[in-house]
């Protein structure tokens, strides 16, 4: 599965759960934000080298999800991510949920603030995050850093 609308270099395929499905025969609205988050920590793992849940080193502080068209079980999803925007404290992240057959199905995006867990508060990206990301999604322009956000 490849689309290559919006600009988004990773793709991931998650699949849609009998247990995903409502009244309405198709996958809950609150599914959306977990299939996002597989996909984020995918991401995660394969661009910023993950292995355990130590390396997250942020917390979700905002999300956005618009739906397009229902998602039906059973199905595999295509779902694409990237940073949109980088922050000096945060990164927001852009998804995109397609069918195998290439349908728009929903779309969002989630701001993450980096955060510091023993002093429970913001913190910078670290360089070397940073230069991850840059290099995955990147160039990101200095509006990304100046501009407002949560726990810049």
């Amino acid at each position: 599965m490849t689309h290559d609308e919006g600009g988004f270099k990773f793709r991931h395929a998650v699949g849609v759960r009998f247990k995903d499905v409502d009244v309405g025969g198709h996958a809950h609205h609150s599914h959306a934000l977990v299939y996002f988050e597989e996909a984020r920590w995918a991401y995660w793992k394969e661009v910023v080298g993950a292995s355990t849940l130590a390396d997250v080193r942020y917390i979700l502080a905002e999300a956005r999800v618009r739906y397009h068209r229902r998602v039906l079980w059973p199905a595999v999803l295509d779902v694409g991510v990237k940073v949109a925007r980088l922050g000096k404290k945060h990164f927001e992240m852009d998804y995109e949920v397609r069918s195998v057959e290439g349908e728009r199905l929903v779309s969002g995006s989630t701001v993450q603030v980096w955060f510091d867990y023993r002093e429970g508060r913001s913190t910078r990206i670290p360089d070397q995050v940073r230069a991850l990301l840059e290099a995955q999604d990147g160039p990101f322009g200095n509006a990304a850093r100046e501009g407002e956000g949560p726990g810049r």
